[in-house]
């Protein structure tokens, strides 16, 4: 079976479900350096070249919107997890068209 597009979803549509309080799954596919440097807050982390071995950590139950730093490895996972039975979205444009709000887990020394 042909994968399909993904479903797509634009910054600005996740920013607006973030801002309602809605509760997102959210899964970002960069590799840690980029992870470090800033991630949106409740992100989970899988490296792309991972989530094959790593996908069982995530809930198949729920939707995931699924980004990297421009869309085109997210819409790779979104491939693998598809595969895997889980509904995915896609962030377009992925975190460089990302206006809202990021964070960093390393600290100034």
């Amino acid at each position: 079976m042909a994968f399909k597009v993904p479903k797509e979803i634009s910054p600005e549509q996740l920013e607006e479900r973030l801002h309602q309080g809605e509760t997102v799954m959210m899964l970002d596919v960069r590799e840690p350096g980029e992870w470090f440097e800033g991630h949106l807050p409740g992100a989970k982390h899988i490296p792309l070249g991972a989530l094959p071995e790593r996908c069982g950590e995530l809930d198949r139950n729920k939707e995931w919107v699924v980004m990297c730093r421009s869309g085109g490895r997210s819409g790779l996972a979104c491939e693998i997890l598809h595969e895997r039975g889980f509904q995915v979205v896609n962030l377009t444009g992925g975190l460089l068209k990302w206006t809202g709000e990021l964070t960093g887990e390393r600290e100034s020394n």
